[in-house]
């Protein structure tokens, strides 16, 4: 039976960072998304009719109903969750007593109660997933107001099972609906061929990833189907080194995704959530820590499992190779492949593996219940045990019933697998979606951009002769402006205008109130466009018109000396997206008023209250710093703290363990310090021996036998000295 605490904790605190990322990284935006002249203000979505408060928060559970009663507006009351979360995560990954149940619920229900009222700008599958996995660590978590709840519990490994069911789920179902969704560029093997310069935010690294060779882009779309389709099977393995593999497969692929493109925190996150694959034993590996290993089992037993483990790798390997008729070609130096199969074939496989794969995780989470189970039985004390039985019952209830609920988003891939769900579990689902518990996922379900990356380009005038085009500050547009790394911080205004390019400007509402905001001249909606105000064309004074054209982007390529163009883009015109326009405009005025973007009612007059002038103060103290640099100042910050500190801690067990010993037979070892991953402290550890009481009678046997053998050494010292004194005295 393998433990899990050292990933958990791992867990725990990256996920702490996450949430800091995320809160921060809103908060920096919050006042030209959300405030009250802001792009599509908040307190629009909050209606205050004067039904009961308890309605107000099953119609819409946000903690901002609260607002008005605290004497806060909106916009505000959201700034006041934004700046509460950032805190309290911060905190979190500094102070490990931080990091339990109570902080991670808190932290869910702010995120939650922004994301009620985030509209378009929240409703990204990252925010989900943030919200989804946040819960479950409400779950993972230990509860530091019980006494010893911080060491090792009984029931961690059901509950830290939950983030690898979650984790089987995002990789699988990304990878099906790449193939469900008829997209000819996946099934072609050419998607990344367009992937690199057609994404979001690309980076830098993303040029030179799209001068690779046409066979290497085919090759890598392989692989990702293998890494997302076929290895997250091996997530349940109950050989650890086949669960091993697929780990670094995962987070191989994450960090290839990470170099090339801007996903904020949600490589981050998925990373998090592979760390569910790990044990103890490999965390002490890689820092280079014994520990004991039971070299007794059969060597019979040990072979079997490498055999099995090479006829896994080995039908993953035959597999890929028959399903994507891979050939090498020795004289090119390539690899060329293609999609082998038919989509009624794909489909037939997927309603084969889509039930299989729901009792597979039944009986993987069923292992997991009775080994904790077990657990609980082997506690010595009746207490103990009676509370270990007590918190295992109710916190495998609750595995039982997330594992239940996820199944109707999980079977979204297969059409016949969800209908054949029991329907109480359906009616379960619509209880709990609002609150974001459990989500269906399919990233890059088609590849967009496939003739050229289209982007939108702004362009203000005060003559309507001259025009200047208004520069993003991630977003492409400047074509001699290298690509931006912005990670783990979202710019939620430039992945809106990538998705408002790929369709008319009456698909994105929102364009209206941004064009509507650049005549006003708003200062909160221009620091969208640029932090530092000053590098904004119009910032004294706001242009007169504005208008909107589509063009189509493409990465450049290298000069035929191989030498590097000038330019990161080109670029070809294609279109008007947006007329031209002013204020009093006839058709920028219907459009506000189509959309109910026109202020219908005055914003509520600023409070000179405590709270809400701390509030105003804070954001005076980082206005105009980057968001990126914020976060990871305070990122680099908390992370250099917990390195000190596990340092220190490192050092001190070091010198206890140098110190000289008195007793002669003393063959205790010193167990290998962790607190330099954990940052735990020694009263932990002392917590953590307590609740392994189930060891404890082979290794009290283990120590009877050693004070044996201390107390034949001391007899046979006292016979030594017996004899010197009898030689002493005949001299």
């Amino acid at each position: 039976m393998t433990r899990i605490m050292l990933p958990r904790r791992m867990f725990l605190w990256c996920m702490a960072a996450i949430y800091m990322c995320a809160f921060v990284s809103l908060y920096m935006q919050m006042p030209g998304l959300y405030g009250n002249e802001g792009l599509l203000p908040a307190r629009w979505q909050l209606r205050y009719s004067g039904v009961p408060l308890w309605q107000q928060l099953l119609s819409s559970p946000t903690l901002l109903w609260l607002g008005p009663r605290l004497g806060l507006d909106t916009h505000t009351a959201m700034e006041l969750l934004c700046l509460m979360g950032a805190a309290l995560s911060l905190a979190a990954t500094l102070v490990e007593s931080l990091r339990d149940s109570v902080v991670f619920l808190c932290l869910w229900v702010f995120y939650l109660s922004l994301y009620q009222v985030g509209q378009v700008f929240l409703y990204f599958q990252w925010d989900s997933l943030l919200l989804e996995t946040g819960f479950l660590c409400i779950l993972v978590a230990p509860l530091t107001s019980l006494r010893g709840s911080r060491g090792v519990r009984e029931h961690d490994g059901v509950t830290f099972w939950l983030l690898r069911w979650l984790l089987f789920r995002l990789m699988f179902a990304s990878g099906v609906v790449k193939l469900t969704s008829r997209c000819p560029t996946w099934w072609g093997l050419t998607a990344l061929t367009y992937h690199y310069e057609t994404q979001c935010i690309p980076t830098p690294l993303a040029w030179f990833a799209q001068q690779l060779p046409v066979w290497w882009q085919k090759l890598s779309v392989v692989g990702t189907y293998v890494i997302e389709i076929a290895l997250p099977f091996l997530f349940f393995s109950p050989l650890r080194r086949l669960r091993l593999g697929a780990f670094y497969m995962q987070m191989l692929m994450q960090v290839l995704i990470l170099l090339s493109g801007n996903y904020n925190f949600f490589n981050l996150l998925t990373m998090a959530l592979a760390l569910s694959l790990l044990d103890d034993q490999h965390v002490l590996f890689w820092l280079c820590k014994a520990q004991k290993t039971d070299n007794n089992g059969s060597r019979l037993w040990s072979w079997l499992c490498y055999l099995l483990e090479l006829a896994v790798w080995s039908l993953v390997v035959v597999g890929t190779v028959v399903c994507f008729d891979l050939q090498l070609h020795r004289g090119k130096g390539s690899v060329s492949s293609r999609t082998a199969f038919t989509y009624h074939q794909f489909n037939q496989f997927l309603k084969t593996v889509t039930i299989p794969s729901i009792w597979m995780g039944v009986l993987s989470l069923t292992w997991e219940m009775v080994t904790a189970m077990f657990r609980c039985a082997c506690v010595q004390g009746f207490l103990k045990r009676f509370w270990g039985t007590v918190q295992w019952t109710v916190f495998a209830a609750a595995a039982a019933a997330m594992f239940t609920v996820s199944l109707v988003p999980f079977t979204y891939v297969e059409y016949d697998a969800n209908a054949s769900l029991w329907p109480g579990v359906r009616r379960a689902y619509e209880v709990v979606d609002r609150y974001q518990l459990v989500n269906s996922y399919g990233l890059f379900r088609r590849m967009t951009g496939v003739g050229g990356r289209p982007e939108v380009v702004i362009e203000a005038s005060n003559d309507r002769d001259t025009w200047t085009e208004i520069e993003f500050m991630y977003k492409p547009g400047n074509r001699s402006a290298a690509p931006a790394v912005v990670t783990p911080h979202q710019p939620r205004l430039d992945w809106q205008m990538w998705f408002a390019a790929l369709g008319p400007q009456t698909e994105s509402p929102w364009f209206t109130s941004l064009m509507y905001r650049l005549l006003q001249g708003k200062r909160d909606v221009i620091e969208l466009i640029q932090s530092d105000v000053s590098q904004y064309p119009f910032h004294q004074q706001p242009p007169t018109y504005l208008r909107a054209h589509r063009y189509k982007y493409w990465f450049t390529e290298p000069k035929a000396d191989g030498s590097y163009p000038e330019r990161w883009w080109r670029r070809v015109y294609v279109e008007e997206f947006y007329p031209t326009v002013h204020l009093g405009d006839s058709f920028l005025e219907s459009m506000l008023k189509q959309y109910g973007l026109k202020d219908k009612s005055p914003p509520r007059r600023l409070s000179n209250a405590t709270v809400p002038r701390a509030v105003r103060w804070v954001r005076s103290c980082v206005r105009g710093i980057p968001a990126p640099v914020l976060i990871w100042s305070l990122f680099a910050c908390s992370a250099i703290l917990c390195l000190l500190r596990g340092l220190r801690n490192n050092k001190g067990t070091e010198t206890a363990v140098d110190e000289p010993t008195t007793t002669a037979g003393d063959h205790t070892e010193t167990p290998p310090d962790t607190s330099d991953v954990t940052g735990q402290s020694d009263d932990d550890r002392v917590e953590e021996r307590d609740g392994e009481d189930s060891e404890d009678e082979v290794v009290e046997e283990d120590k009877g036998e050693e004070k044996d053998t201390v107390g034949d050494e001391e007899d046979e010292e006292e016979l030594r000295e017996e004899d010197d004194d009898s030689l002493r005295k005949r001299k």
